[in-house]
């Protein structure tokens, strides 16, 4: 994960997550990210259009923006 996150802050492109609240919501979320570090990820969320931090240890899932097909 830690290499993706770094290419994706160098390259600007667009993460799709999956992350689990602290109040155990799940939320798929669209990112790019701002800073990385051992704990948290500061990224601008374009669900709610604002920078959000993100607790790593949360994040079920994380990767490449897909391409809907059809």
């Amino acid at each position: 994960m830690e290499g993706l996150l770094i290419k994706a802050k160098e390259t600007r492109s667009i993460l799709e997550m999956i992350y689990l609240s602290k109040e155990g919501q799940l939320s798929q979320r669209r990112i790019r990210i701002m800073n990385v570090d051992e704990e948290w990820i500061l990224a601008y969320c374009y669900n709610k259009k604002k920078v959000r931090k993100f607790n790593r240890s949360s994040i079920l899932s994380i990767g490449p923006l897909r391409k809907k097909v059809g």
